[in-house]
């Protein structure tokens, strides 16, 4: 199972579509404070997120009690970010790997960045471009873990298979 880490997200749209593409996945999603929006039952609600009982959602205080909760992530952990040295498409996901997504105004700090260096990866784009928006840059990295490994237990076809 893909795990995917948003440190310190902002927009609250983009939280809820990176947490559709959870649920459609199979991912769980890990939040880290502070949060620019409420996750509580009754806002989640409101929201209309009706496929949020679908995403098993985990909340920490800050990157420290992330790290103590989940050792095991800073040996199967990819960064994104615009400042990385190499493309997405050179990592090599496994299966259960950690995704980490910075927020929406600066990215992921620098001391994580600078920690896991050899682990940053970006997306290609154009050089006049600052960045893409965060949930469609989390569904690419998704997608490409799951293709890596096959797409585990997701279905691959739709009912137009069978005609």
């Amino acid at each position: 199972m893909l795990h995917i880490v948003l440190v310190e997200p902002e927009i609250p749209q983009n939280c809820g579509n990176i947490a559709r593409t959870c649920a459609a996945t199979g991912s769980e999603l890990h939040l880290i404070r502070p949060l620019g929006f409420d996750i509580s039952d009754r806002a989640v609600k409101r929201a209309g997120l009706d496929y949020w009982h679908l995403v098993p959602v985990f909340d920490y205080e800050n990157l420290d009690a992330f790290f103590e909760a989940h050792p095991e992530a800073a040996d199967d952990l990819w960064l994104t970010t615009t400042k990385a040295p190499r493309s997405y498409e050179e990592a090599r996901f496994s299966p259960d790997c950690w995704l980490f997504f910075g927020k929406e105004t600066a990215g992921l700090p620098e001391g994580l960045r600078e920690r896991f260096r050899t682990r940053c990866i970006r997306l290609p784009m154009i050089s006049e471009a600052r960045s893409l928006n965060l949930s469609n840059t989390a569904a690419v990295c998704v997608y490409e873990a799951l293709r890596q490994n096959g797409f585990p237990g997701l279905k691959g076809t739709g009912e137009m298979a069978g005609a």
